[in-house]
């Protein structure tokens, strides 16, 4: 979840940028339907508060399991100035747990790089490429050509450019100019 975009769904108030809590939980359960959410609470048995407080203040704190891994977070209840609230209500607690529970599905990629001020998510990091499989389409490629086989050629160049153009740019430049001629007219056939 750490390369989805998620200015479209943030909100600004004051000095803080919020992420909305029902978009963020419906995020999380298009890539597990199983996900869960807690609450924590403290306070003696019978008697438990959705909040830890801190003198006049209160902290809260939840987790969110996502494919089986936990992260938590606290969060002090605040305003929209960053500050703690003194003697907070319920609203302002359970507007807290909500941010908190967004601040934890954060710690599992969603939405971090507001936490960390920037503007627009990381790239996603290319994959490394299957030397093994380039090498495997390489020798289809030269036993098609070898064989006078067309519809094999053809057969393995495209499946090398749904790899992507990378995967099939690496797989080009291991074949001798002879065999892109072969692969170039096999192209031409098929489009003709």
């Amino acid at each position: 979840m750490l390369h989805i975009n998620v200015n479209e769904h943030t909100e600004k108030k004051g000095q803080l940028t919020y992420l909305s809590w029902a978009w963020a939980w419906a995020e999380v359960l298009k890539h597990d339907p199983l996900a869960t959410w807690v609450v924590h609470t403290y306070g003696p048995q019978g008697a438990e508060q959705p909040c830890m407080w801190i003198g006049e203040t209160a902290m809260v704190h939840t987790s969110v399991t996502v494919k089986g891994l936990r992260r938590e977070c606290m969060l002090p209840v605040m305003d929209n100035k960053n500050n703690a609230v003194k003697m907070p209500d319920s609203r302002k607690i359970s507007d807290a747990i909500m941010r908190c529970m967004v601040k934890a599905i954060g710690m599992h990629g969603l939405g971090l790089y507001i936490y960390a001020g920037e503007d627009l998510p990381e790239e996603p990091k290319p994959e490394p490429l299957d030397r093994t499989l380039i090498m495997k389409v390489q020798n289809a490629i030269r036993e098609g050509v070898t064989d006078d086989r067309p519809t094999m050629v053809e057969e393995e160049w495209d499946g090398a450019r749904e790899q992507g153009d990378e995967f099939a740019a690496a797989v080009w430049a291991g074949l001798t100019t002879p065999q892109r001629d072969y692969v170039r007219q096999c192209r031409t056939k098929v489009t003709t």
